[in-house]
């Protein structure tokens, strides 16, 4: 088992963290905490093998604590400032997730620990295969995003959403009946969303394969929108297309 911590000033994403955990059958929750300082208590005491670490926090920066910790455990950034993705990957992190953290995401995050700290054993030493295996869950069919203010998140189903347009660090989500706009950038969120039904068609724009009412030349259409097809993207937008209409 891998034994995880929470770091984090904010009760809600500890708590949403806590959940994920205790989904992982390889993982083990440990603990949260709001105070740095505790945290660094908990590591030297050897009570972590995983950190899940948020930067911006008071008595010392998340990147102060990664510094502090050296190499006794691995550490997985989580923050709602992308800025700051560069100087963690700098100090050798797992991986640094963006809030609101969607499971998928957090799923291929500890995915990458899982590789560090429990290496898969030659030939020779496995064990004979167990009557039951336990599985990993199916990812959940929607996310959260942040809302206007700095502890509301709006939950989004995936099967609700048209597409999505991006607006250079904010994003709009387009739904039936409501657009939604959250700080993130359309980069970050491509990652946390199911592929398909979610395919990336232009620089500004992700739109669920599903809900396209028609493709003309250069520009499909959801609903009343039109969107436009990107040179980058056209072959591999077309190639759906003809593997959705042969299968």
């Amino acid at each position: 088992m891998i034994r995880c911590i929470c770091v984090d000033d904010e009760a809600y994403a500890s708590t949403l963290l806590k959940a994920y955990i205790e989904k992982i059958p390889f993982l083990e929750f440990a603990g949260s905490t709001t105070s740095p300082i505790e945290a660094l208590g908990w590591v030297a005491e050897n009570r972590a093998d995983l950190v899940f670490l948020d930067i911006q926090m008071p008595e010392l920066t998340g990147l102060q604590v990664l510094k502090l910790c050296g190499n006794k455990c691995k550490v997985i950034l989580t923050t709602a400032y992308p800025e700051y993705a560069l100087e963690g990957y700098e100090h050798d992190v797992v991986d640094y997730l963006l809030k609101p953290i969607a499971f998928d995401r957090f799923l291929k995050a500890v995915q990458k620990a899982q590789t560090l700290l429990q290496p898969t054993p030659t030939v020779a030493s496995m064990p004979a295969p167990s009557a039951a295996v336990p599985s990993v869950p199916a990812p959940p069919e929607y996310m959260f995003v942040k809302g206007e203010s700095k502890n509301k998140f709006l939950r989004i189903n995936y099967a609700d959403i048209l597409f999505i347009e991006g607006l250079k660090n904010y994003v709009s989500l387009y739904l039936p009946k409501q657009r939604v706009v959250t700080y993130q950038t359309l980069r970050d969120l491509e990652e946390q969303l199911p592929q398909p039904p979610f395919y990336r068609v232009h620089k500004s724009y992700i739109i669920s394969i599903d809900k396209v009412n028609m493709v003309d030349g250069h520009t499909l259409y959801i609903q009343d929108k039109s969107i436009p097809i990107g040179e980058t993207y056209r072959e591999g937008f077309f190639k759906l297309i003809r593997e959705k209409e042969q299968g």
